[in-house]
């Protein structure tokens, strides 16, 4: 029998901190899924760029080799093709890169200047129709230009600029692409309305308010109207084709298909090599222009500012140019079906 105050407290068992077991091995496991992940990313990324690279290694082959080899290693490097190719055409390969960048810096300087006031005239005037526009304008977005190739074609031919380069660079100071006006429309829809009422406080028009206050906020979308304007233009192919017959004034992808000949040999070699060349602005241009814009932005109110007489009739031909493009894109070509 026990004497109760003998009785012994009964020590509470010590319990240690939990360790999972699998705790080295899910972290493992876990790098294992990373390497394997970026190892498939990189596999993606190799099958995306391997039509380009098998264009720089064909640039570098025989004629006999380009299509019979589908690997990039070049045991035989044939380097004169780029030479070949740069003087194989009437002119020198050089003037029509001259070319395609004279079409490619108006068309930037002209989407970037006309489609940024249109935007300013829907976004922030009060005008009759404007709604009525604006919905003409988002139609020029689902209208393929295939349709108004012919009437467009018809109005430069009865204006005798065909063969020149009017055709190709006049439109984009008419405000006639339509995405890229609605991109600044976008734009402009998130700066808020105070900066244009503190602006007029201080005595500031419409000229001042768009290119002192709003022009230098919309950086990124100058910027994006830049590099994709010139991504458009320089790749343009369909419409210099249409427009463009004279071999001195030819562009770089009219040049590029100039090399292959369906009645007699094609020259394949030099073209890959002159189609790896035409890559090169592509990669270096944009990023030259982005920073242009970025300094032009800064200075363009002050440099216009005294200009206002030609600024102001532009506002006028930017929204003459959307009701231009409804009409070419809408009754021309009525009439030229009729």
């Amino acid at each position: 029998m026990t004497d109760a105050n003998a009785i012994k407290a009964v020590p509470a068992a010590q319990t240690e901190p939990y360790i999972p077991v699998h705790k080295e091995h899910h972290k493992a496991r876990r790098i294992v899924l990373q390497v394997v992940k970026q190892l498939v990313v990189l596999a993606v990324a190799l099958l995306m760029l391997y039509p380009i690279l098998w264009m720089i290694a064909s640039s570098l082959r025989k004629p006999s080799e380009i299509f019979t080899n589908m690997g990039l290693w070049v045991s035989d490097p044939q380097w004169h093709n780029y030479a070949d190719g740069w003087n194989a055409l009437s002119y020198s390969f050089g003037k029509y890169f001259l070319n395609s960048l004279i079409i490619v810096a108006f068309a930037i300087v002209g989407n970037i200047v006309t489609c940024s006031m249109a935007t300013y005239a829907f976004a922030r005037l009060n005008f009759r129709f404007r709604g009525l526009m604006f919905g003409f304008m988002l139609l020029m977005l689902m209208i393929p230009a295939q349709v108004t190739i012919i009437p467009q074609y018809i109005i430069w031919n009865n204006l005798s600029m065909i063969n020149t380069y009017v055709p190709l660079i006049v439109p984009k100071f008419l405000a006639m692409d339509g995405f890229f006006t609605f991109l600044f429309y976008q734009f402009i829809r998130g700066l808020p309305r105070d900066l244009d009422e503190a602006a007029k406080i201080d005595g500031a028009g419409h000229v001042r308010i768009f290119f002192q206050v709003l022009l230098p906020l919309m950086k990124p979308a100058i910027g994006t109207t830049a590099v994709f304007t010139f991504m458009w233009t320089w790749n343009d192919f369909f419409s210099q084709l249409i427009y463009l017959t004279d071999p001195a004034k030819y562009t770089v992808p009219i040049a590029l298909r100039t090399f292959i000949d369906a009645t007699s040999q094609s020259s394949y070699g030099p073209m890959f090599a002159m189609s790896v060349l035409s890559m090169v602005p592509l990669r270096i241009l944009p990023n030259l222009g982005l920073l242009a814009c970025d300094l032009a932005v800064l200075a363009v109110g002050v440099l216009l500012l005294p200009y206002t007489f030609f600024v102001l009739p532009v506002f006028g031909l930017s929204l003459m140019g959307v009701a231009g493009a409804v009409a070419a894109r809408s009754g021309l070509a009525a009439y030229v079906i009729r």
